[in-house]
């Protein structure tokens, strides 16, 4: 069976110039690593805000090392220099509207700016990319969702659909720990 692959891209002019440090790719290897029990490897890339750099990563992410799931981090507000959804839709064949309405869902529960968000979700062959905000908590809380006191999810996270996503284009079986996230698949698709 093939081995789950991710791409972790962390877009940011001034963390890739060592200007501060990167904070979005270790947010999200440490989450994925409490949360995903299926083996994976992860291939990461931290780049400035430049499109056709943009571009040329995620298309080297999905086209030459076969992730089956790439997660971009940063640059997705309205700032001029903010092009990662733009490079995301140029690389994409199919757009995955879902992904970027829930994730604005999600950030609208705890900002109001969360409107000024342009993160998309698109498949490109057979890999699913989606824009991540850049803010570590805000990633958690994306993927996660939302839960009360008592643990009972009130909003989805996207990460509840992505291991059946996988599924669909042909990827490896993707498990979750249930105590972070249920992975939900129809019952025709549980092995």
């Amino acid at each position: 069976m093939n081995e789950l692959r991710i791409g972790l891209v962390s877009v940011s002019d001034r963390a890739s110039n060592g200007i501060y440090e990167d904070k979005g790719i270790p947010a999200l290897e440490n989450w994925l690593s409490t949360v995903i029990t299926t083996p994976f490897s992860v291939e990461t890339r931290l780049i400035p805000d430049e499109q056709s750099l943009i571009e040329q990563t995620l298309c080297e992410l999905v086209d030459e090392f076969g992730c089956h799931l790439v997660l971009t981090t940063g640059g997705t507000g309205p700032a001029r220099r903010d092009v990662t959804p733009d490079a995301t839709l140029a690389v994409a064949d199919r757009e995955m509207p879902g992904f970027g309405e829930q994730m604005r869902q999600i950030s609208l529960k705890f900002v109001p700016t969360a409107i000024l968000s342009r993160q998309v979700g698109v498949i490109r062959h057979q890999s699913l990319i989606l824009n991540l905000p850049g803010q570590p908590k805000a990633i958690a809380e994306t993927l996660e969702g939302l839960k009360n006191q008592q643990g009972e999810v009130i909003v989805a996270g996207i990460f509840a659909s992505v291991p059946y996503c996988i599924q669909l284009l042909d990827g490896p079986y993707v498990e979750t720990n249930p105590k972070i996230v249920t992975a939900f698949r129809p019952k025709s698709a549980i092995r």
